[in-house]
């Protein structure tokens, strides 16, 4: 398996490097916590609109962002994201969308795509799994936003689909790196949730999760969802894992941690123009 190279294109942005140098002119990365002007709870680069903070505070962070990544504001694109598996292909007349605020994100998603320069996608997390999308030959980039109902409803195996039925790609052809998310030692879930995992696994299967006491598990996310996508085809050496913990390490926000009141870190991909 890869271990995906991050470095710091700043204190506030971790560029996935050897995911973004598979395409020229491709940039992947993920944000701290860190540079940033909220406060409180939110302290202090909260890329989220819908969690409390102050929305001027929230632009201003994000124009921060753009900055460092020398990507501009007016083209990015953002989902509104509610757990779904529905995944949206983006185009030039999305540019904005999400923005500079949530009122203005593409509804009712959490996955999207394009193949378009000039436009970046992006995504909010505090612990659940980024899934950045590659089609190298094709010259397509995808991000979805898996927590454990979008993990279950199979959101990466299913734009791994679309992209194969819709835009004839080859599987062979993708890769897909995992980002920071939470791990395994500090995220116990409940039998409910793990029946529904037990649903999209085979018998027989390895499982990622262990038991930590009646009725609970230490469930393994963004291995799950490794599962499900080398179940679909793709082969381990195009599946990247981060290894980051947001829960474990300092640089992230976790809601787990924070029981809930946090910022939010933004994942993002996009095709520079020129």
């Amino acid at each position: 398996m890869n271990n995906t190279q991050w470095e710091k294109r700043s204190e506030r942005v971790l560029e996935a490097v050897a995911f973004s140098s598979l395409i020229p002119n491709l940039f992947a990365g993920f944000t701290t916590k860190h540079g940033g002007t909220s406060k409180l709870s939110y302290s202090s680069l909260n890329m989220g609109f819908h969690v409390g903070d102050e929305q001027d505070n929230v632009q201003q962070n994000r124009q921060l962002v753009a900055k460092d990544i020398e990507f501009p504001l007016d083209q990015w694109v953002g989902s509104e994201q509610v757990h779904s598996s529905t995944i949206v292909e983006v185009t030039s007349r999305d540019v904005g969308r999400g923005a500079a605020n949530l009122d203005s994100a593409i509804k009712q998603s959490d996955g999207l795509y394009t193949t378009e320069a000039g436009i970046l996608l992006t995504s909010l997390y505090a612990d659940c799994v980024p899934l950045y999308f590659v089609a190298k030959n094709a010259q397509y980039i995808g991000l979805c936003h898996a927590g454990w109902q979008g993990t279950v409803k199979q959101i990466g195996p299913k734009l791994v689909d679309l992209w194969l039925r819709n835009h004839q790609i080859k599987v062979s052809d993708i890769h897909v790196l995992i980002g920071p998310s939470i791990s395994q030692q500090h995220y116990e879930v409940n039998e409910p949730i793990i029946e529904q995992v037990d649903r999209v696994l085979p018998a027989g299967e390895e499982k990622p999760y262990e038991s930590s006491r009646p009725g609970h598990y230490m469930l393994d996310l963004p291995k799950l969802n490794q599962l499900l996508l080398l179940k679909v085809g793709l082969r381990a050496e195009q599946i990247h894992m981060s290894g980051m913990c947001t829960f474990k390490e300092e640089a992230f926000f976790s809601h787990r941690q924070a029981q809930g009141m946090t910022g939010r870190m933004m994942s993002a991909i996009g095709f520079k123009k020129g």
